[in-house]
């Protein structure tokens, strides 16, 4: 395991960070201090408060020091704990009864541990009243306490609040309201809760842009503060942001829409303009009601979306299963070096060569994809109007077996063409190192003797240099292994690279030894201030003259039994080259007396013939 691999492993497996640790490293040092010294105790009431009091605790927190009246010394061993209580299930007694008995409680258990220590009880309705009278005293109190128990309230207001104050420092004329809402507000919170906002802003003095723009331009930096506020409490990933523009949010009430009215029920503002306040009691009171208009949209949405689902299992089935099972057939056809046929002709095209002539493919997997095929099509011409579940499943049912019989298919042509790349790469490799001895002279060599051969005729020689006498050797134990089963397919694609190196090579020296023999056949001519050539093979002639710089002209003639040339016909560079290519080069040319004549008919009398050119 490399160092950075189990620096990141060990990464993975850190314990998760403890909230009030996070806490306490942003607090004065001197404080830290106190606080660690203090923390055993602190556990030791909180432990007492959880046995005692558990359904009822929300949180608990460490308070910063409170500052001294005038006149007074600052208690530096005063500690400060602040307890909030869920008072939502109180039945027996009043919800001050509540406080006021827990209260006791709290200050008795903090006194029997320490005289230092000092308990303040909040109970969650109180909170939630100050937050709708705008008085915010309380909220920021709880929000500057440090964790010591939280079910995640606590570090819901907390971060919160941080958020709030800075997007009303930066936009205090656009919002509003602020409002706490979802699982949190309904008394549902735990750790793992996400912490929802919305945040209301006001469109309707918007002057330099349209209210869409002005609610994406501040929906962005607001999503962005909570970012930055996630960072400073420590608290991220989980804060929810949602951006209303009031005329908007104006709308969703009168239309009914019932996550407005979830919010405006169960929402707690820690922020208002007197917008929501006023919206909330009016729901209590029963003044916000349902138009007609609104109750028969959301009747009829029901339909709609019933509608709806059974159009996405229509498009399931003309769609997904479709292109699941044919664009994998398509890729099948590719790999075995074909054009992807269209979707009609794939099932045939797949029959024809993985059926009938290679045998790795069963028929029923082609009628399979032909039912598919069938099924898209009867729903695009309207035979098929609506597929049943039991239509779907069969339909992904059938397309999950044939992926996984597709991806068998795969690595059977992978096989195959693994194979063939190897022996196209052994014949290739024998058959040109043959040709290559031949132009040396050796016109058999047995499959035994070819290596030490090519090794004697080539190597030695310094026609070739001697790695290539490795790469013939790899190559020759490469087929044996492979025939063998013992080659991967990483050790195919290695012998296929050294054979092109070895190729390239083979061929360069076999074009200059030709290029070389060539020359003996080849008289060059200059007429007049042209230049012309004659090949000379043991039974026909090609003649190249230049007609212009850029122009030259290709005929052929038998080459008679005297050595005289016949009559002359029209040719092309590219028969002469073809011929060049397949014929036997003389071993001697020799000139007779009449191709000086002939020369003198083709050129004009002035031809006259190059040397050593």
């Amino acid at each position: 395991m490399t160092k950075k691999k189990a620096e990141e492993k060990k990464e993975e497996t850190k314990a998760p960070v403890d909230p009030m640790e996070e806490q306490l490293a942003k607090l004065p040092k001197d404080v830290q201090d106190k606080i660690k010294a203090l923390k055993l105790k602190l556990d030791q009431f909180k432990d007492e408060v959880l046995k005692k009091f558990d359904k009822y605790i929300v949180g608990i927190s460490l308070l910063p020091p409170p500052k001294p009246k005038e006149g007074e010394k600052e208690d530096k061993e005063r500690i400060d704990l602040l307890i909030l209580i869920d008072d939502s299930d109180s039945q027996k007694m009043s919800k001050f009864e509540l406080k006021d008995k827990l209260s006791a409680i709290m200050e008795n258990i903090a006194k029997g541990m320490d005289k230092n220590l000092y308990t303040q009880t909040i109970i969650l309705s109180e909170l939630w009243q100050s937050c709708y009278d705008a008085k915010y005293d309380l909220l920021s109190l709880v929000a500057m306490g440090a964790p010591v128990f939280d079910r995640g309230m606590l570090q819901a207001i907390k971060i919160a609040e941080i958020h709030k104050n800075m997007v009303l420092k930066k936009f205090e004329k656009y919002i509003v309201s602020y409002v706490l809402a979802g699982s949190l507000t309904q008394g549902r919170a735990t750790p793992t809760s996400d912490i929802d906002v919305w945040i209301v802003i006001d469109d309707t003095d918007v002057k330099k842009m349209t209210r869409a723009e002005l609610k994406d331009k501040l929906r962005a930096i607001i999503i962005g503060m909570g970012l930055d506020a996630g960072d400073l409490t420590g608290i991220r990933n989980k804060l929810n942001i949602q951006v209303y523009i009031l005329t908007d949010f104006w709308d969703s009430l009168r239309e009914a829409n019932p996550i407005i009215f979830t919010l405006l029920r169960d929402g707690v503002p820690f922020y208002d303009r007197g917008i929501f306040m006023p919206w909330k009691q009016l729901l209590r009171m029963g003044k916000i009601k349902p138009s007609a208009e609104a109750i028969d949209m959301f009747m009829h949405s029901g339909e709609q979306m019933i509608q709806r689902v059974k159009q996405r299992i229509t498009e399931i089935g003309m769609e997904d299963t479709y292109y699941a099972i044919l664009t994998p057939s398509q890729a099948a056809i590719m790999m075995h070096g074909i054009a992807p046929p269209t979707p009609r002709e794939t099932p045939e095209v797949m029959k024809d060569i993985f059926v009938d002539k290679l045998h790795l493919l069963e028929p029923k997997w082609i009628d399979m994809l032909r039912k598919n095929i069938q099924v898209r099509k009867d729903i695009e011409h309207g035979k098929v109007k609506d597929l049943s579940g039991k239509e779907i499943d069969d339909l992904i049912s059938n397309a999950t077996e044939y992926l996984e019989r597709v991806k068998k298919l795969f690595g059977q042509i992978e096989e195959i063409k693994e194979k063939e790349t190897m022996l196209h790469v052994y014949e290739t490799i024998v058959t040109m190192i043959r040709d290559c001895l031949r132009l040396e002279g050796v016109e058999k060599a047995q499959d035994t003797e070819i290596v030490k051969i090519f090794e004697q005729e080539m190597i030695h020689t310094g026609k070739l240099p001697e790695k290539y006498l490795r790469v013939f050797q790899d190559i020759i134990k490469a087929k044996k292994d492979y025939d063998a089963g013992k080659l991967t397919r990483s050790d195919v694609e290695n012998v296929r690279k050294s054979a092109d190196d070895m190729i390239k090579q083979v061929v360069e020296y076999m074009q200059r030894k030709r290029g070389k023999e060539l020359e003996r056949a080849r008289i060059r001519v200059k007429h007049g201030s042209k230049y012309g050539e004659v090949l000379l093979f043991d039974t026909v002639a090609f003649i190249v003259q230049e007609r212009d710089q850029e122009t030259k002209e290709v005929s052929k003639a038998p080459l008679n039994k005297d050595g005289s040339i016949g009559t002359l016909e029209k040719s092309s560079l590219e028969e002469m080259e073809k011929y060049v290519a397949n014929v036997e080069i003389p071993q001697k040319v020799f000139i007779k007396q009449p191709i000086f004549e002939d020369l003198k008919r083709i050129f004009g009398k002035d031809v006259e013939i190059l040397l050593n050119y």
